[in-house]
């Protein structure tokens, strides 16, 4: 499915937003694989929503900032984002780092959003301080992250199949998701005391075989959002929106409308 991808311009930086579909508004946030709005599921979904969905400066070839240094300069720019878009009673979805910021957004407000979606997010600390909950993607080898991250690690991007264009795309977006990411790694260590917050209904979808996150780290971060639930996809990884489209949109609509 066709969409319009458009660039806004927000105080500090510009961000471009695809969307496609029509009906209820879907707010969506990819993770640090990159834009999502042109995958299978994402046309599924658009023929139930208006899929909104901005590319996170740093990603798909874009410019970052000067002044950006952490994941808090893109929540505050997604909140401007949200008031130019004048998001009312959408669904906000998030994949992985995307997942994370969508928390940091439904922390401060929940005003322009009905519902919170969370996809294999990262964002909380679960264990302890020597415990690793979440595996280290900048130091894990290119194959072993491969099976850690796909039920079917033949399923995985090759860049051995990339064109140097897209290896470039690749590079750029790991180092966008180093940016946003890396002090401290992957989490916000006063989130888990902020997301009582969360007055919206909150599901967390989950791969069975996510071994970046995995369910039980799931679980614990669903423990912490007031009346969230969780639903653990089988024969899926830390993408199940990639691994198993059909199931992954069936619980998208089901919850959502």
């Amino acid at each position: 499915m066709t969409g319009t991808t458009t660039k806004i311009e927000l105080p500090g930086a510009a961000v471009e937003v695809v969307r496609k579909g029509a009906g209820p508004q879907l707010f969506v946030l990819h993770g640090g694989g990159g834009p999502v709005a042109a995958m299978p599921f994402a046309d599924k979904l658009a023929e139930n929503f208006e899929v909104i969905a901005p590319v996170h400066p740093g990603f798909a070839g874009s410019a970052i900032p000067d002044h950006f240094d952490n994941l808090q300069d893109l929540v505050y720019l997604y909140l401007d984002l949200m008031d130019a878009l004048e998001l009312e009673d959408a669904v906000m979805m998030g994949f992985s780092m995307g997942g994370w910021t969508a928390v940091e957004l439904a922390v401060m407000s929940t005003a322009r959003i009905s519902k919170l979606i969370l996809v294999d997010a990262v964002g909380v600390k679960v264990g302890g301080r020597e415990d690793r909950d979440i595996a280290d993607v900048f130091a894990t080898p290119p194959d072993e992250l491969a099976r850690m991250m796909w039920h079917d690690p033949a399923k995985a991007p090759n860049p051995a199949n990339m064109t140097d264009a897209q290896l470039e795309i690749v590079q750029s977006n790991r180092v966008a998701l180093g940016l946003y990411t890396w002090e401290p790694y992957m989490h916000n260590p006063k989130l888990p005391h902020r997301l009582h917050r969360i007055d919206v209904p909150t599901l967390l979808l989950w791969g069975e075989s996510d071994g970046l996150v995995t369910p039980d780290y799931g679980r614990a971060y669903c423990a912490m959002i007031p009346g969230a639930e969780i639903i653990v996809i089988p024969e899926a990884g830390h993408a199940p929106q990639a691994e198993q489209p059909g199931a992954f949109v069936e619980h998208v609509v089901s919850f959502a409308i």
